[in-house]
């Protein structure tokens, strides 16, 4: 079965913070194991002998327990307060260090075998399978049917590797279309009604376009791909073998993908988060392709202008994006699994996401949160849900680290020098084949 098949199972919310890098020491507070080996499981007390299930109840943090979560700067506010919250109620002193999400398993494989990384990571879904078949991490086995009940089946399945569930879900990310109601009515329906605009506002010399997104990143570019019929990997993102980015229906939505460079004229190279966010909040760009994590700057900045609508249909076809998850997981070489497991729980509860939610405006995978007036009465909240149920979960296997290299090469020859949509992608495809068998791509 191929990716595309894997429409969004349910309500699967998304966003998640467009996250930058920042650095952390090696040193994790004293929290070094005594060998170099895994943690062993954490254990209850007072189980219940009527059921292999265990109840949150019953687990209990080691004597002396410490711990130290890795967390975005973006979200430090948020770390602190459930930092704060999870020691009173468990007496368990709680660190908080500073580092990127995007960056935590490339450094848990680094440190901790030796014991100096955190006790609790947070990364996003698509880094699962590099971090699970290398051992690092620990399954959610304590609270594992307690957080298959109470999360999105989507972010679920982003947190399990090879039959193995071992994320703690906290929030969900995708993208759709942000657009200045000043400038547009209503939000337009397909790609073609935001090129018949573009036609009528784009004037490169005065720096206007009607439409920005990060054209060279695979990422906002997915529906270019996925939308016709397009994959990454076969068999739900699991066949690194079936690479389905030059296929038929990949390159037809390819070709809807050239079409609008009439409406931005620039190139791929010239567009970032910055001039993107700039420009749009100062009306010189009508529509923006982006993620929840601009919510609160673009507020700012148009306050009742501002609309937020599902991605355009492309080719006629239903724009189908990118979703992903961030997952809390705990380092295989804790040297307190209990107290770990109980954290990447807590804050990852329904209370935890709401509090997520206000403190940054993500979008949680607990059902209880997701249905709660604070989320669904949100009408920018809500748009980026109607989002989600057309997105597609990025695949987590380890393979899927040799996609965005490739493809992030290819895409801007596409939009910069008008390279065939096939030819190109063909060779971003025979790249990832060469890196998945352990070649080096040319």
């Amino acid at each position: 079965m191929k990716l595309k098949k894997l429409m969004v199972l349910t309500a699967a919310f998304s966003m998640a913070l467009s996250i930058t890098a920042c650095g952390s020491g090696n040193n994790n507070g004293g929290n070094v194991a005594a060998t170099n080996a895994p943690a062993e499981n954490a254990t209850t007390e007072n189980a219940g002998t009527n059921s292999g299930e265990v109840a949150a109840t019953e687990v209990v943090p080691e004597e002396g327990a410490t711990l130290i979560i890795w967390e975005s700067k973006e979200e430090r506010a948020f770390a602190d307060e459930i930092a704060k919250q999870f020691t009173a109620k468990y007496n368990v002193p709680v660190k908080i260090e500073e580092l990127s999400p995007a960056d935590q398993v490339t450094k848990l494989s680094q440190d901790g075998p030796s014991g100096l990384a955190a006790d609790v990571v947070i990364f996003p879904h698509d880094n699962l399978g590099r971090a699970a078949s290398a051992q690092l991490l620990l399954p959610n086995d304590l609270f594992a049917e307690e957080t298959t009940a109470n999360n999105t089946e989507a972010s679920i399945l982003g947190g399990t590797y090879d039959g193995t569930l071992y994320g703690y879900p906290r929030a969900a990310e995708t993208y759709a279309l942000y657009y200045n109601k000043s400038l547009l009515k209503e939000a337009p329906k397909s790609f073609d009604d935001v090129l018949a605009f573009s036609k009528t506002f784009t004037d490169k010399a005065k720096n206007r376009y009607g439409i920005m997104w990060e054209t060279g990143n695979m990422y906002f570019n997915y529906p270019f791909i996925a939308s016709t019929g397009g994959y990454i990997y076969g068999e739900n993102g699991t066949n690194k073998d079936d690479i389905g980015i030059a296929s038929e229906g990949a390159v037809t939505a390819l070709k809807e993908y050239v079409k609008l460079k009439e409406a931005l004229p620039i190139k791929s190279g010239d567009i970032n988060p910055d001039i993107k966010r700039s420009l749009f909040s100062s009306g010189d760009v009508a529509m923006d392709i982006n993620g929840p994590w601009e919510l609160t700057t673009y507020k700012k900045a148009l306050g009742d202008n501002l609309g937020v609508a599902p991605l355009p249909t492309i080719g006629g076809k239903t724009a189908i994006s990118f979703a992903g998850f961030k997952i809390f997981a705990v380092n295989a070489y804790t040297q307190y699994p209990n107290a770990a497991k109980l954290y990447a729980q807590f804050a990852s509860s329904k209370d935890s996401q709401l509090l997520l939610n206000k403190t940054v405006g993500s979008i949680p995978t607990n059902n209880e949160a997701l249905a709660d007036p604070q989320v669904a009465n949100d009408a920018y909240i809500s748009a980026f849900a109607e989002q989600a149920r057309n997105s597609q979960p990025m695949p987590s296997i380890p393979e899927m680290g040799n996609v965005w290299s490739p493809v992030n090469a290819a895409l801007p020859e596409i939009w910069d020098n008008g390279a065939d949509p096939k030819a190109a992608m063909e060779k971003a495809a025979q790249q990832i084949k060469d890196l998945n068998n352990g070649a080096s791509a040319e």
